[in-house]
């Protein structure tokens, strides 16, 4: 299957996800709470495009779910919400999320190569699972990184659906910290697939962001997803004991499956990556240590 025709599968199955949700929005059960309704319309979406990835043998149907919902979700609870159209905190949460949904999102189409390609992590998953893999593939794969990805937006639903406090200096520092993961990203982003069209056979990425971080990319989602917490908080500080729990989520995920999976896989695949789990932070950007004799 060519790229194009992949892509378009793709992009034909996520319009019926979206179809689907809208329809459950517009004339499912209403429970009375705009954020459960949400939930439920995002699951039944996330449960066309298991199918589709179940259709098509491969679960990387799924991976760009992850940066094409959040702005959907922003835009439905804004038109849903009682602010209007001129609500400055609301635009800045949505300058931030659209950039990075359109970065992340673009990043995915410049490195898919087609169907016959998916996740090294997904099949593995799956295979050790046995005879439970479907219910890792739905579960694991697909409804997990929903719930996660709606955790985190859950201080937008808070800046979008109801007046908040007036604009402060923690809105600065939550733009600021937004745009920087972004940029980080970006800049991680370019850094490796630079490093990827030129690399010799074994070698292992430490210039640039990667020599300060082995995984500045994930860094970077961690810290936007952060912002986005701080937003939330700025809007509302009397509900801020609960708005970082998808900032948590994403912490977990990346630093207890995410980045081992990936440390163990270049440590069997790459000899001298040692050397720089050695030298370079897993995680936090900082100057490297010096190599050793």
């Amino acid at each position: 299957m060519t790229r194009a025709g992949s892509l378009m599968r793709i992009a034909a199955a996520y319009a019926i996800a979206l179809a689907v949700a809208a329809a459950w929005l517009a004339w499912g059960p209403d429970t009375r709470w705009l954020w459960l309704d949400t939930l439920i319309a995002d699951v039944l979406a996330t449960l066309v495009v298991f199918a589709a990835s179940r259709r098509y043998g491969n679960s990387s149907f799924y991976d760009a779910y992850w940066s094409v919902v959040p702005p959907v979700l922003l835009v439905f609870w804004w038109s849903q919400g009682s602010l209007g159209i001129d609500d400055v905190r609301a635009w800045l949460v949505t300058v931030v999320v659209m950039l990075w949904a359109v970065r992340l999102t673009g990043n995915w189409i410049y490195g898919f190569p087609g169907l016959q390609h998916e996740d090294w992590r997904y099949p593995m998953l799956r295979d050790q699972a046995g005879r439970w893999e479907l219910l890792v593939d739905l579960v694991g794969i697909h409804l997990v990184p929903t719930v996660q990805v709606f955790l985190g937006m859950l201080p937008v639903y808070v800046v979008v659906t109801r007046a908040g406090r007036d604009l402060g200096w923690l809105d600065a520092v939550a733009l600021f910290v937004g745009l920087g993961a972004v940029a980080l990203e970006l800049v991680a982003d370019v850094q490796m697939h630079r490093f990827v069209r030129d690399r010799q056979p074994g070698q292992v990425m430490e210039r640039g962001l990667w020599s300060w971080s082995r995984h500045p990319n994930y860094f970077g989602e961690v810290t936007f997803w952060f912002s986005l917490a701080l937003f939330g908080v700025a809007a509302s500080p009397e509900v801020a004991w609960w708005l970082f729990v998808g900032v948590v989520a994403m912490l977990a995920m990346f630093l207890g499956a995410s980045i081992p999976m990936m440390e163990k896989r270049s440590l069997e695949r790459r000899p001298d990556y040692q050397a720089v789990v050695e030298r370079v932070p897993r995680f936090v950007p900082r100057p490297p240590r010096r190599a050793t004799e």
